[in-house]
């Protein structure tokens, strides 16, 4: 199998992904506990995942002060999505929810889509450097992106609008593939730009965590099930930290 097949087969694990966040999803979204628990996970999973991985991977390769340009620059291209949004009409929301739950449903697809693209870029990577470190690096970006698609897809279920939530489906589903051609292209070229988009990438996040998500939390006044999810994203979070290491062993 030639490389650029095998790296874009890779890159449709995150198909597989994204039905299995969508439904757990959708299996819950009837729940109002079940809900703050959804969103605490959404914001710790978020959390660990641009302090402890995408953050210290761009640091190392790029320095702490091109890192903090980067996640200040994924930050504030979130807000001035979290200006436009309240005025676009991506679906019709009337009736559907309120705008503040619109606009954040909005930006933690926004955040988590952005995310997916350096991950598909660093998998590509991966590959044309060594085709089994390539695999590892597939299968472990599959596993933690479970939870992470759940976390997308908790917002835009309590939106109740199936065309939000499939239209952002399907976008996560193709942004890893589209960072793998991205990868291809761009590998031997600059590889730095990689380390540049996962601090785009974290700084999206930490910035809809803190702007949307935790205030989204507060107003359906469940504190101690939000907490609660926060300590079960960092069950599932070490969880997978294990399996992976597990299985980059030799």
């Amino acid at each position: 199998m030639n490389t650029i097949a095998a790296v874009m087969l890779l890159s449709l694990l995150s198909c597989v992904t994204v039905l299995l966040g969508v439904a757990l999803a959708l299996r819950l979204r009837e729940n109002g506990r079940a809900i703050a628990v959804g969103i605490g996970f959404s914001v710790g999973i978020m959390v660990l995942i641009s302090g402890i991985e995408l953050l210290p991977e761009s640091i190392g390769a790029i320095g702490a002060g091109a890192t903090l340009g980067s996640a200040s620059a994924g930050a504030a291209f979130v807000w001035m999505a979290n200006v436009v949004i309240p005025h676009t009409h991506l679906v019709k929301e009337k009736g559907i929810a309120d705008a503040a739950l619109v606009r954040t449903a909005y930006l933690v697809a926004f955040g988590l889509i952005l995310h997916d693209v350096p991950e598909g870029f660093a998998m590509a990577n991966a590959y044309v450097a060594s085709p089994a470190l390539g695999v590892l690096v597939g299968v472990a970006i599959a596993l933690h992106n479970v939870p992470e698609e759940f976390a997308m897809a908790v917002p835009l279920v309590m939106m109740r609008s199936k065309a939000s939530l499939y239209g952002a489906a399907a976008l996560s589903a193709l942004a890893e593939p589209l960072g793998a051609v991205i990868g291809l292209a761009a590998v031997g070229i600059a590889p730095s730009l990689n380390a540049h988009f996962l601090a785009l990438a974290a700084g999206a996040m930490l910035f809809v965590s803190a702007h949307e998500l935790v205030p989204m939390a507060k107003r359906y006044r469940h504190p101690a099930f939000f907490y609660r999810g926060i300590m079960l994203s960092v069950l599932v979070y070490a969880l997978l930290a294990a399996v992976t290491s597990r299985l980059a062993a030799p």
